[in-house]
């Protein structure tokens, strides 16, 4: 590359300059954030070497069931519990033979996969499903199936497991069950990221039907035993901190 290939017109004063500067010497204009980088050429004098651009790689994103439109992970996790309840009934099952946590008890690790979704109680499983309806369907519409799936697990084991634990260092005795961390940690999370994609579009979340569905899980351990007074709170905390890391999507 020859010297008269490398001049460079100054787009103020109009005079070719040197390509090595920063800024031109008779007007001053900035013509480059910085100078070429110079490498020896062949013949030995200097020469720019010029940027290979960056080529950007495509992010890639786990793909998405096509459930046509249809909250299939809420629904799961709402009727499966009735049909644990069913099962349990007809062969006259107990909590504890279904997956109860038991406080004293050995912490086997299928029972707190279990235990969020054994109930003995009609309204308790009604509650809880049906906050998952509202606000869980919701919730899948942004994150999609799998993801929603997963978020319910973490949020009803973690607060069974958080309660356990909890219950143990008191030397509470108790049976722990149901779902209320599931249907707790689907309202945080709605909540935190309905929260933040209203504020990027300058508009306010209606937080009445969030405060009341809180509240009443929040209440459920004073009316139902095996509700644990913890798992609800937990499973919250997991439900908020995984809402801080949704994204806004649309409804599959």
């Amino acid at each position: 590359m020859n010297e008269t290939e490398l001049q460079v017109v100054c787009r103020s004063c109009g005079k070719e300059v040197s390509p090595y500067v920063t800024e031109c010497p008779y007007c001053g204009t900035r013509l480059r954030k910085k100078a070429p980088k110079l490498e020896r050429g062949d013949s030995g004098s200097l020469e720019a070497v010029e940027k290979t651009p960056r080529i950007r790689r495509p992010r890639i994103s786990l793909p998405r069931p096509d459930t046509g439109g249809r909250p299939l992970g809420s629904i799961l996790v709402a009727v499966l519990p009735a049909l644990v309840l069913l099962v349990g009934t007809l062969f006259e099952l107990g909590r504890v033979d279904l997956g109860a946590v038991v406080v004293p008890g050995p912490a086997e690790f299928w029972r707190f996969l279990a235990a969020p979704f054994v109930y003995d109680d009609a309204g308790y499983l009604f509650a809880v499903g049906l906050v998952v309806m509202l606000f869980g369907s919701e919730l899948e519409g942004r994150i999609g199936t799998v993801a929603a799936v997963v978020l319910f697990l973490a949020c009803g084991s973690l607060g069974i497991l958080g309660a356990f634990a909890i219950d143990d260092q008191r030397g509470v005795d108790a049976v722990i069950s149901g779902g209320n961390g599931i249907a707790l940690g689907a309202v945080a999370a709605f909540w935190v990221s309905g929260r933040r994609e209203a504020q990027a579009r300058g508009e306010r979340l209606d937080w009445i039907p969030v405060g009341v569905a809180a509240v009443v899980l929040v209440l459920l351990p004073l009316v139902v035993a095996t509700a644990s007074p913890w798992a609800g709170p937990i499973g919250a905390a997991v439900g908020a901190i995984a809402g801080l890391t949704v994204r806004g999507g649309s409804r599959e």
